[in-house]
């Protein structure tokens, strides 16, 4: 199959309605979660996403069955028809880990390979084999894959060390149908964490303290059905309200949670852009004074969320003087910097600081993606960049952004998707 590229002629200066896709941090999770029962799961609002479909092949392979009708999926595992899931189906992004809690509270055991995804860092599962230990589990490493078994979930607190969204998600998932209480300390607050407790407790799991820091649940074997809307992609949303900042652009921004996105209103009012809440689901973004110099520090949520950080690390080149931002999630994030520099920016990196001077004239030119947001941040720098701009391996941004050019073409961007 041959490779796709992004083409982009600008300057453009951005105007117009987009309506905002279901969240994919959400959905995959979800979609992990229907193993959990044998009755049939519905799930509204689906982005069509490449990660959606890989998500979708797994759990194919392990018996359950997916009817799709438009953005809405139909789940139905009846029975679970193998507990393996191979290199081959999970080596596409890292959200594949998300079946082995559902597949332990389900049959008890699971084989799942160490899963791959973005290369932002080092984000290991090790704090989602220990929440599983301190339930009872066994944990084995083989050839690459994770072996885990676990016959009765035990009582136990298990404290992450870290913040981590798809180890929360994980733990509560192996818990759920457990008759154990499994405390949970330090978990991530995050809304796509928020959504899953709830559904769980649709299901039949009781959950104390959810949407806080400390959760307690215990499960319940008589798991059921759901039928759920995906929450708004806020990481989306976000991007296309920076690229109306970018391009002093006026655009009205449908299908939001305006709760889910203070952390970047907040950064984008200091910066001079001028946001309107319409209603809780709908934004105006208009950019027609200029734009002011912010510091940024990305934190778990409620803070400013590490997947808009390259984004608006494009919009800060475009500010009236000197920005920073600090990435503190993942050590190896800025590798969309050296793209941005080719094309003019005006960057400099000191461990994990980034210093913006502002005003750069961009100018367009061949950029090479490096993961999923990284390629969201070149095309908004190819919005506001002189000349054309192309950006390769977008394979990355068809992972999380759902048919991004047919978005942006109708609010005035001369952009393309080609063959290379």
């Amino acid at each position: 199959m041959a490779l796709e590229s992004i083409l982009i002629d600008g300057p453009s200066r951005l105007q117009g309605d987009v309506h905002i896709s279901g969240a994919k941090n959400a959905a995959l999770p979800l979609m992990a979660l229907t193993l959990l029962t044998d009755q049939p799961c519905t799930l509204r609002h689906i982005p069509k996403l490449h990660d959606i479909v890989s998500m979708s092949s797994i759990l194919h392979s392990l018996g359950t069955q997916i009817h799709e009708d438009g953005s809405t999926l139909t789940l139905t595992t009846s029975a679970v028809d193998k507990t393996h899931a191979p290199y081959e189906d999970v080596r596409k992004m890292r959200a594949s880990v998300l079946v082995l809690g559902p597949l332990l509270a389900r049959t008890g055991k699971a084989r799942v390979a160490l899963p791959g995804g973005c290369a932002i860092g080092v984000r290991p599962i090790d704090l989602h084999l220990k929440a599983f230990e301190s339930m009872g589990a066994n944990i084995e490493i083989e050839d690459g894959d994770v072996v885990a078994t676990l016959d009765q979930v035990k009582a136990c607190t298990i404290v992450f060390d870290r913040v981590t969204v798809t180890g929360t998600i994980n733990a509560l998932m192996a818990a759920s149908r457990g008759n154990a209480p499994v405390k949970l300390t330090n978990c991530a607050t995050e809304p796509e964490v928020t959504q899953i407790a709830e559904i769980l407790v649709a299901m039949g799991a009781n959950i104390d303290g959810v949407g806080s820091n400390t959760m307690t649940i215990v499960g319940n074997k008589d798991i059921q059905g759901f039928d759920v809307t995906v929450i708004p992609d806020r990481i989306e949303a976000g991007t296309y309200m920076a690229a109306a900042a970018i391009t002093q652009g006026d655009m009205i921004l449908h299908h939001v949670c305006v709760e889910h996105l203070q952390s970047a209103i907040a950064k984008l009012q200091r910066m001079q852009v001028g946001v309107s809440i319409l209603d809780d689901q709908t934004i105006r973004v208009v950019a027609d004074q200029p734009l002011l110099p912010v510091d940024i520090q990305t934190a778990p949520y409620p803070g400013f969320p590490t997947d808009m950080q390259a984004q608006f690390v494009s919009l800060l080149t475009q500010v009236e003087g000197r920005s920073t931002v600090t990435e503190t999630i993942f050590e190896n994030r800025f590798m969309h910097v050296p793209e941005l520099v080719r094309m003019g920016a005006q960057i400099r990196i000191k461990n994990s600081m980034l210093s913006i001077s502002g005003r750069a004239p961009l100018k367009g030119a061949p950029v090479m993606a490096t993961d999923l947001r990284a390629s969201a941040s070149l095309i908004l720098a190819g919005l506001v960049a002189k000349g054309q701009t192309k950006v390769s391996r977008i394979y990355h941004l068809d992972r999380g952004y759902e048919k991004i050019e047919e978005k942006l073409a109708p609010l005035g961007a001369k952009i393309q998707r080609i063959k290379s």
